[in-house]
């Protein structure tokens, strides 16, 4: 169990709100900066070989834009900003960062990537879990 001052300070909602805010940092820088620079989104999404990269780029800034929101507002649909996000965030692994496709640093760069990005995901569903059962736990 937690002392008692790492309770309190875990339950204050600036610390809550900055831990959501904190855990989707990279998407919502990465979704302004796409959508302040839409030509580089478009070329980043043809450079991935995606068919249409304009709409592959407009839905990707909306996923992260959309998503990051959800989860930092908080309230009921936590869970499906986090789950958008994780699963874009899980797609994005062929896509852009296929280690076993590359070799030698390009190749452990790539897994790093990878290895990162699932570290992202195991926090998005975190979030989701408390969100939905610490006002359960507190209303025991």
């Amino acid at each position: 169990m937690s002392p008692n001052w790492i309770y309190q300070l875990l339950s204050m909602p600036v610390i809550q709100l900055l831990a959501r805010i904190l855990l989707t940092m990279t998407f919502w820088l990465s979704g302004i900066a796409k959508l302040f620079d839409f030509p580089a989104a478009v070329a980043e999404m043809a450079a991935n070989n995606l068919p249409v990269p304009a709409l592959f780029a407009a839905l990707t800034i909306a996923v992260q834009l959309i998503g990051s929101a959800l989860i930092i507002r908080g309230g009921s649909l936590v869970w499906l900003g986090a789950g958008a996000l994780g699963v874009f965030t899980a797609m994005t692994i062929p896509v852009s960062h296929a280690f076993w496709r590359a070799e030698g640093a390009e190749a452990i760069a790539k897994m790093h990537v990878a290895v990162e990005h699932m570290s992202v995901i195991g926090g998005l569903i975190i979030v989701a879990v408390l969100h939905a059962i610490v006002p359960r736990l507190r209303s025991k």
